[in-house]
């Protein structure tokens, strides 16, 4: 007979075990490379080559591939995140920077900086299926929670195109402030940031209406305002908090995400460009390009916890999933 007592004290063990680490990966602009860390440990798993000028970098939702923006290379690279060994490339065309994967991981839609398009492409059969014009210089990608809409901003041309998803066609363009970085919407799909890296601000728009419902602007104590420059945005998965990368500032902005007003600044490295939650959203991770770290910032007691060392201007991060 199997003994019931040693069958309670192992549930209770495996109950008490804490949960697996997850993975956080770094794109290294000027390194060529991706740091890997450990979420648990905060520590350096390894530094893998992934091609020339990573920057944007995601990861399918069953976490079995990692995509890399390899923007001198003009392509995608595809990488098994467990071996860091590449699988194979994607057609992106010139110059990609960022994208976002639909969420139920097919297509990619791809920001091509220099030739002023949108590359859709299938991450199953590895072909392209749409080529949509945009404006000058699009950058920042998003999609809405339903995966029914892809966000665009173009640097130059100031706006956010509102995109089908599924007929590759634009429905509305909404005209920010100078210079768009980034596009993210909150999990209940109520409301679009869109960073505005020279004017300063972050828009936030009603994705139903396309209407600006509020423009949140910082001021930091003893920080030159041309120096406050939004990039990276990301929003807790209960919308409550959202967290943007201010650039040269070296701060991380807290944002109450019912009332969109500031509520903190985070002092992290220099020229914070980009972020990437963990699954449970406990760590935010922030990309220090001019000091070559990474900010490690406990998102519950709003306080930056490590700075981590990684390879040469840290550009891009995503966690693994569970």
């Amino acid at each position: 007979m199997i003994d019931r007592i040693a069958l309670s004290t192992l549930a209770l063990l495996v109950a008490a075990s804490p949960a697996a680490a997850n993975r956080v990966f770094v794109s290294n602009e000027r390194g060529n490379d991706v740091t890997v860390l450990d979420s648990e440990t905060l520590e350096v798993i390894g530094t893998y080559p992934v091609g020339a000028r990573p920057r944007g970098i995601t990861i399918s939702p069953d976490g079995k591939e990692l995509y890399v923006c390899a923007s001198d290379d003009d392509l995608v690279r595809v990488f098994d995140p467990e071996t860091m060994q590449e699988t194979h490339t994607l057609p992106s065309g010139p110059d990609p920077e960022l994208f976002v994967l639909h969420p139920s991981g097919n297509p990619l839609y791809i920001a091509n900086e220099d030739d002023n398009l949108v590359t859709v492409v299938d991450t199953k059969t590895h072909k392209m299926l749409a080529e949509i014009p945009v404006g000058v210089e699009p950058e920042g990608m998003g999609i809405s929670p339903d995966g029914k809409v892809v966000i665009n901003t173009s640097e130059t041309t100031n706006m956010a195109h509102f995109i089908n998803s599924e007929t590759f066609e634009i429905f509305a363009n909404v005209l920010v402030d100078s210079r768009p970085r980034f596009a993210q919407f909150n999990d209940q799909g109520s409301k679009l940031y869109v960073s505005s890296e020279i004017g300063g601000s972050v828009s936030v728009i009603d994705p139903a209406t396309q209407a600006i419902t509020k423009k949140i602007t910082f001021q930091i104590p003893g920080v030159l305002p041309e120096a406050i420059q939004p990039v990276g945005v990301r929003v807790t998965r209960d919308g409550s908090r959202v967290f943007v990368a201010l650039g040269p500032a070296n701060r991380v902005a807290v944002i109450d995400g019912a009332t969109d007003e500031v509520l903190d600044y985070l002092l992290v490295g220099q020229r914070v460009w980009q972020m990437g939650f963990t699954p449970d959203d406990k760590f935010l991770f922030t990309t220090n390009g001019n000091s070559n770290d990474v900010s490690v910032i406990d998102v519950a007691a709003m306080k930056v916890v490590k700075s981590v060392p990684v390879g040469q201007q840290p550009w891009g991060v995503v966690v693994a999933p569970n």
